[in-house]
């Protein structure tokens, strides 16, 4: 049942072919009488595409111009997309045409000779008798036959395929705009991660600040009031609900610091301006802060600039030994540009652990650019480019 079933196939996937190569060879003569006039190739190219679709099951997608009907003859003919249709339907589609006629004549001689001893059993019973020697001739002929039609079944596969093959190279988008729909279809797919990993980082932020960190909170209160009340236990006790109390607020405050590092809520609500205006006032070292952006960015671009920021004015805290930092925010047009300034000691290396691998890589992920130059002595200053149209 198997080997019926495959066979069935492979015979449906035959008369498939040779009806597809079948149906083009007028459409290949007419776009050959045709094509020099260069104004109907869009159109016989569409239907092109709709034999391939239609009989064979190939889609071949129209090129980046395709379709531009209105323009000028000569713009069309300097078209790269015009000329390589043109090279179909007057070289290769006229080739196939004439391979395929050569094919259907190969299956007429197949058909005829391998069915020789047919017509001849289908002869009365006394003409096979009186001439004999003409069936050892017809069973010559009928193996012919066959070997002519298993030629005519393998040219029909050869030509189906140099068919799409030519088609897809002529007919479709070249492989350089092949690529370069490849290169946009990543970098939506890409834009599509980050913004799916900025949502999650908000969602765990939020989690935390509306689930452990109130539960934390709500520990240290129950911590103070037993402190504050519970007076008659021994001192052992008493040390014990010190230390829990102390641990618990240590632990608030450690979340909520990383709680503002994955997506502060201000940054949402409020914008960049508050968010950097509410870290700056943490830092340690005294920072100058300037924002000029006056229509926000993607909440994307918005995190990733926040980030920045944050993280280095965290390097700076460790390392850098600075009396003062300028960090300036400014979008001009399409792009938006932070430039942080510290006077510490530099000599800042992104291969140093220091987390400038992480920024960089941060601001990669959205086609953004950061520089540093932090010569030995100070001072250190980063500059960020991030592209705000995605």
């Amino acid at each position: 049942m198997p080997s019926t079933t495959g066979f069935r196939r492979r015979l449906g996937g035959i008369r498939r072919h040779t009806a597809f190569l079948t149906a083009g060879v007028p459409l290949h003569f007419m776009a050959f009488l045709l094509a020099p006039a260069v104004l109907p190739t869009p159109s016989l190219t569409t239907m092109q595409r709709l034999r391939f679709r239609a009989m064979l099951g190939v889609v071949i997608p129209p090129a980046s111009n395709a379709g531009r009907e209105t323009r000028g003859l000569r713009e069309r003919l300097a078209s790269p997309v015009t000329r390589r249709q043109l090279g179909y339907h007057l070289a290769a589609g006229p080739l196939v045409a004439l391979g395929t006629l050569a094919v259907l004549a190969l299956w007429a001689v197949g058909v005829t000779a391998g069915t020789v001893l047919l017509w001849i059993w289908a002869l009365p019973a006394e003409w096979r008798v009186d001439h004999r020697g003409y069936l050892n001739k017809a069973a010559y002929v009928s193996a012919a036959g066959l070997l002519v039609l298993l030629t005519a079944i393998w040219l029909t596969g050869v030509l189906v395929r140099a068919d799409a093959y030519a088609a897809s190279q002529l007919l479709g988008p070249s492989r350089t705009e092949q690529m370069r729909r490849r290169i946009e279809n990543l970098s939506e797919s890409r834009a599509g991660v980050v913004d799916a990993a900025d949502l999650e980082r908000r969602r765990i932020e939020r989690d935390l600040h509306d689930g452990a960190q109130q539960r934390l909170v709500s520990l240290a209160v129950n911590l103070g009031l037993a402190k504050a009340t519970l007076k008659h236990l021994p001192p052992e006790a008493q040390k014990v609900i010190d230390e829990a109390h102390r641990e618990a607020k240590e632990a608030i405050t450690e979340l909520q610091d990383l709680v503002r590092g994955l997506h502060p809520a201000v940054l949402e609500d409020r914008g960049l301006d508050a968010a950097l205006t509410g870290l700056a006032a943490r830092t340690p070292v005294p920072v100058r802060l300037t924002v000029a952006v006056e229509q926000r960015p993607s909440p994307t671009v918005e995190a990733i600039a926040y980030y920045v920021v944050s993280e280095t004015l965290t390097n700076v805290v460790k390392h850098a030994r600075a009396s003062h930092v300028g960090v300036s925010v400014e979008r001009r047009g399409d792009t938006m540009s932070v430039t942080i300034i510290d006077d510490g000691i530099g000599g800042a290396d992104p291969s140093g652990g220091t987390g400038l691998t992480g920024l960089v890589k941060r601001v990669a992920s959205v086609d953004g650019t950061l520089s540093l130059d932090s010569p030995v002595g100070g001072p250190t200053t980063i500059t960020v480019e991030l592209p705000c149209e995605r």
